[in-house]
């Protein structure tokens, strides 16, 4: 048996209960391009490959890899030996012919810098479905406002719609994490909800580097407030109670870097 790697943020999900509810939440139909990120032992694997016909796996732990390969066959599991903050999505979408359906229970370590990789190629991508640990997911899902509602939140909504699906005990998962996760589903847009560039970064990583200041102080290097003011905007709010689109109108302001 292979044990859990902490280095790789690894917790094995064992709970048949939970798998069903993913697999019934991707629905994979046979035909799509189906990518699981993060095998481990294969408790999702087979399910998926039920269901879908086929699938690719991007699997790190070259000992969790070679026991993937024992239990299943090539074709119908394409297994990638890789670092999935490295891998080529895109150039695995190309290979298949058509955007990729993501599914993964994701190392907790690593989980927010993988969705800017996933998220770099969009056109890739159609959706995800993915288990994070729910503080993550209930981040990624809050609407303006509330107390979740920051940087990742801004980040990812010009790209995907979110919805949290379902929470998950510790105990559906060997060994135990100490946080509960959760299941979401992102739809990912091929184009933006509206435009963005390396502004719209720069801007929401300063509106949020002290969440009690006001717009018009944690933004003063980069607008003024009357430009705030331009976009129907008191300078005097908070980032907080900012929906994505305006911080999107006022990112077009900013003078580029």
């Amino acid at each position: 048996m292979t044990f859990a790697r902490k280095r790789f943020g690894q917790h094995f999900l064992h709970d048949a209960s939970v798998i069903d509810r993913i697999v019934a939440a991707v629905a994979a139909q046979p035909g799509e391009a189906v990518v699981e990120i993060g095998p481990g032992r294969g408790a999702l694997t087979g399910a998926l490959i039920e269901a879908a016909g086929a699938l690719d796996a991007v699997e790190i732990d070259r000992d969790l890899a070679a026991l993937l390969r024992e239990r299943f066959t090539d074709p119908p599991l394409a297994l990638h030996q890789a670092d999935a903050l490295k891998f080529d999505f895109a150039a695995l979408a190309q290979a298949r012919g058509r955007r990729l359906r993501v599914v993964g229970n994701l190392p907790y370590n690593v989980s927010t810098p993988l969705l800017f990789h996933l998220l770099r190629t969009p056109a890739a991508i159609e959706d995800l479905h993915i288990m994070l640990q729910k503080e993550v997911i209930d981040r990624i899902v809050a609407e303006p406002g509330s107390g979740d509602y920051g940087r990742l939140t801004v980040m990812l909504a010009p790209w995907v719609e979110a919805e949290c699906l379902f929470q998950v005990g510790p105990g559906a998962f060997t060994p135990p994490p100490r946080v509960w996760s959760a299941v979401a589903r992102l739809v990912v847009r091929e184009t933006p909800a509206f435009d963005t560039d390396e502004r719209y970064a720069r801007l929401v990583s300063a509106a949020f580097s002290q969440r009690r200041k006001t717009l018009r102080n944690a933004l003063r290097t980069l607008l003024d407030a009357g430009q705030i003011e331009s976009c129907g905007i008191d300078p005097g709010l908070r980032p907080e109670t900012l929906s994505p689109a305006q911080f999107g109108a006022l990112a077009r302001l900013v003078a580029p870097g």
